[in-house]
């Protein structure tokens, strides 16, 4: 058993601030857990893994985002645990932003471009529409990490679904990354709101590696029980 940054890993825009039936992080407040705390997929742990090893988040905080299992991994800048929480993700399935997708109004993208990218993000605040403080994780394709806005369409039911048990009901978004209001006032904004901080987008369709390359050298590690 090996045991990183508090997880247990068993080794084997400017415009708009697959597993079958995967879970994502359990918890029935919207404020998010410890992250020690819940189980983990084992592309995520296999991420966490070789961004502890390799240091590649270079003395920042940084966030692990599953798109599959919908939920997000926060850690300090020193790699340890500081909780976790469900997230809501763009609706269309993919890893790659369409290009010119930034400089779109939301009423202009199309439905295969609510992706919300897969990658290695160096995320800051900054500015997004109406004088809000959004923390932008690709600024060029306006997807910003946030909570869920308070004008989003009641049809929606986003709240809902970020709370339900199943991550199948979890791609709503235009692109952009929802957490629990409490997780991001108490533990992300605290985090990245000084120097900013990394943020690690785990992939639909694509091998992880091809998305972080330097898992090449890492083993291959399975989810915690």
């Amino acid at each position: 058993m090996l045991v990183l940054a508090g997880l247990a890993l068993t080794a084997s825009a400017p415009a708009r601030a697959e597993a079958a039936q995967p879970t994502k992080s359990a918890s029935s407040e919207p404020g998010g857990t410890d992250a020690d705390a819940q189980s983990i997929s084992a592309d995520a742990a296999r991420v966490a893994d070789w961004i502890a090893s390799a240091r590649d988040n270079r003395s920042l905080p940084y966030a692990i985002i599953d798109k599959k299992a919908a939920s997000i991994f926060l850690f300090d800048r020193r790699g340890k645990a500081i909780g976790q929480a469900p997230v809501l993700v763009g609706i269309a399935l993919g890893d790659d932003a369409t290009p010119g997708v930034g400089k779109k109004s939301l009423a202009q993208l199309g439905p295969a471009e609510k992706t919300t990218p897969a990658g290695r993000f160096l995320a800051k605040y900054g500015w997004a529409a109406g004088r809000q403080r959004v923390l932008w994780v690709d600024y060029a394709d306006s997807v910003g990490l946030h909570p869920i806005p308070k004008d989003a369409a009641k049809s929606e039911r986003r709240q809902e679904r970020m709370l339900s048990p199943t991550s199948e009901d979890n791609r709503i978004t235009f692109g952009c990354i929802n957490v629990p209001a409490a997780f991001y006032t108490k533990r992300v904004r605290p985090l990245f709101q000084r120097k900013g901080g990394y943020v690690y987008v785990l992939p639909d369709t694509k091998p992880v590696e091809a998305v972080f390359p330097g898992l090449w050298t890492r083993p291959s590690v399975s989810a915690a029980p």
